[in-house]
């Protein structure tokens, strides 16, 4: 897997091609991808992922495959920390995935977690 790597979040090439897709899709002159993590869900805490119009300046900012953005706000950085950004094409439940290796438990609905 050839994928660019921050200490904050590697993000494979296919999930950079699916949010160019999207990005594209949606007529977005950029691709950039808001990756967040808010209190929610039945687990504690769960990701939001959003199109951008551009950085914040405290933002990490990773540039992935074909000129996709990725931001991550200084907020859920320690939380996403070691994380993959990954796309699952299973036919059901299938789409972006952040699969984080600090999440101690995840919900069975694959919306929340814990730390």
């Amino acid at each position: 897997m050839d994928a660019p790597t921050t200490d904050v979040l590697t993000v494979s090439d296919s999930a950079a091609r699916k949010v160019g897709a999207l990005a594209e899709k949606e007529g977005r002159a950029a691709a950039i991808l808001r990756v967040r993590v808010t209190a929610g869900g039945c687990s504690g805490f769960r990701y939001e992922l959003e199109f951008a119009d551009a950085a914040g300046g405290d933002d990490h900012v990773i540039d992935a495959a074909g000129g996709v953005r990725i931001v991550i706000d200084r907020h859920s950085a320690p939380i996403l920390r070691g994380s993959t950004l990954d796309l699952d094409e299973s036919l059901v439940g299938g789409g972006l995935r952040v699969r984080n290796p600090q999440a101690v438990h995840e919900c069975a609905c694959g919306e929340s977690f814990s730390v």
